[in-house]
């Protein structure tokens, strides 16, 4: 870059200009269209820089800088990405694509990892933990084997360690994850007919509470509620914001509304198509109307912090 306009002049210029304004120094851009999303085995996901530029196609495979070594993944995605992910992204890249013969070796590696998983499934048993092996995943360059675990409480699996490292000269890491994870690590078909959300595009799991639930006014059946790993579902999450704009536009249950009949007394709201069902002074008989015929001056039914109706909501609304 030119540094002409930050030097002092030299003798004969013109002194009484003013001077240009010198930019501070930043930090060199990062290039954001060589983000690459690769996904491993178990549905494990990560974040690279394709500092090299090497030519990739989404469904490749490529080998990546890894801990202490090499990995192994296939592209899911490249380009841009948010800001979140470059965090990872730019201190890990990408080096090359897969050979053929690093392709064949990752079929061996899935081989070794099945055997692997016997191995210790047994000497769990011997040693009487109380945990449960999940899976396995051996790094493509052999030089890292992570063992995925669950168990209700902390185990103390030093002497485990010690044995898997005699047997396979490797580093070995066992990692505790908790039932979402081991869900997304097994995949499998949810209740809708399609793959797991944590499975197949989600990248982080969101908090999903009790309260998205009855905002979008499903029953609190737990079978319907929760998803394989027995936890609320993911995409309970998902409308969730929609589910609360939509509420605050609409009176809640007992308030009381004026409607081109006179008043009435809200018995239900219907959130999807903007109805609201009212009953008036002749009890037990229901009416239904839209929100926007219900008029702005009715005397709404305070909710347990004293809120009414929401200003914001279209003329006509509550």
């Amino acid at each position: 870059m030119a540094e002409g306009s930050g030097q002092t002049p030299r003798p004969g210029t013109d002194q009484g200009a003013a001077p240009l304004a010198v930019p501070p120094l930043a930090e060199p851009a990062v290039d954001r269209e060589h983000l690459v999303l690769l996904r491993f085995k178990g549905r494990r996901k990560s974040y690279y820089h394709n500092r090299r530029g090497v030519p990739l196609r989404v469904g490749d495979h490529c080998l990546v800088e890894a801990d202490r070594g090499r990995d192994l993944g296939r592209v899911l995605y490249i380009g841009t990405g948010p800001a979140e992910w470059w965090a990872v992204a730019r201190r890990q890249g990408v080096l090359q694509k897969a050979a053929p013969e690093d392709l064949a070796r990752l079929e061996a590696t899935r081989a070794e990892e099945d055997a692997m998983r016997a191995v210790c499934t047994d000497r769990i048993h011997h040693r009487g933990l109380d945990m449960n092996l999940v899976t396995v995943e051996r790094q493509h360059d052999g030089r890292k084997v992570t063992f995925y675990f669950t168990a209700e409480g902390r185990v103390d699996f030093r002497e485990l360690v010690r044995d898997l490292a005699a047997l396979y000269r490797a580093r070995i890491e066992l990692r505790q994850i908790g039932v979402r994870d081991e869900a997304r690590l097994q995949g499998g078909l949810a209740m809708c007919g399609r793959e797991y959300c944590c499975s197949g595009f989600l990248h982080e799991f969101v908090p999903v509470t009790l309260k998205m639930a009855k905002t979008q006014q499903l029953p609190l059946n737990p079978a319907k509620l929760s998803g394989p790993c027995g936890r609320l579902r993911c995409c309970l999450a998902y409308e969730d914001a929609q589910y609360r704009e939509s509420r605050q536009c609409l009176p809640r249950t007992g308030a009381v509304v004026q409607t081109p009949d006179g008043p009435a007394t809200v018995r239900q709201v219907d959130l999807l198509r903007g109805l609201v069902t009212v009953e008036g002074h002749e009890p037990g008989r229901l009416a239904e109307w839209p929100a926007d015929r219900l008029g702005r001056g009715a005397t709404a039914a305070p909710d347990a912090r004293g809120a009414t109706a929401d200003p914001r909501c279209p003329e006509g609304g509550l």
